[in-house]
């Protein structure tokens, strides 16, 4: 018997073939295994899950090498939440599923999200170095306002074509682009809006200590340590 799915993504079907099956009572020594598309998709979803978490690990010991300490590497990812939500909020009101060109466009929208952010912090730590401690992250966000937007802004502008659907099996890469353009949106008011109170929070008004091992640096001279 052969069958195609109608109106419906695969995953809920796939889903519901399921719930009927562990509703039967099968003879002893029967067993039902599900094969085709289905299968490929759980597999494939499931390896973009654990990419997912990989990304997010890799990027924080990234940040925590180049700012050398773990505090700003949290908070850098403290945008994450943020990227994610957005995609989420975005395919719901678009009634679009979380599939594998979803996954893509919201790796894609932490990937442009964390740049922005280290944009803010680089930004933010240069303040404190200078001793511009107190206003340091409203500063930067305010000297950063322009470069994050343009970011922010070319993306989901290249985007917008790939989310409306235009040309051949445009349904089905729309998702990709609704996921970066709904994460882009709320991880750029994330950035600007929250990420500096989280970064203020977190940092306080600690005085910078400089991450250098040379003697010979001198913004490590009469700075305590974070």
């Amino acid at each position: 018997i052969t069958a195609n799915v109608h109106k419906e993504d695969l995953g809920n079907a796939f889903k519901k073939v399921n719930e009927v099956i562990n509703k039967i009572t099968l003879p002893k020594g029967s067993k039902i295994l599900m094969r085709g598309q289905p299968e490929l998709l759980q597999q494939t979803l499931s390896s973009l899950q654990f990419g997912l978490l990989i990304t997010i690990v890799v990027i924080f010991l990234l940040m925590t090498v180049f700012f050398q300490s773990f505090r700003i590497a949290a908070i850098t990812l403290s945008v994450v939440p943020a990227v994610i939500a957005g995609s989420l909020i975005l395919l719901f009101i678009t009634g679009q599923t979380m599939n594998i060109q979803s996954y893509m466009g919201t790796i894609m929208a932490i990937g442009v999200s964390i740049a922005n952010a280290v944009l803010f912090i680089t930004n933010a730590e240069q303040f404190r170095r200078e001793g511009n401690i107190i206003n340091a992250h409203f500063k930067a966000a305010e000297s950063r306002l322009r470069p994050i937007l343009m970011t922010s802004f070319a993306m989901i502008a290249g985007m917008i074509p790939m989310a409306i659907g235009f040309g051949e099996s445009g349904d089905q890469t729309a998702p990709l682009g609704i996921a970066v353009i709904g994460g882009l949106i709320f991880s750029t008011i994330g950035v600007l809006f929250f990420l500096p109170h989280v970064y203020h929070w977190g940092i306080g008004k600690r005085k910078y200590a400089s991450a250098s091992m040379d003697p010979a640096d001198m913004n490590s001279k009469n700075f305590n340590e974070q």
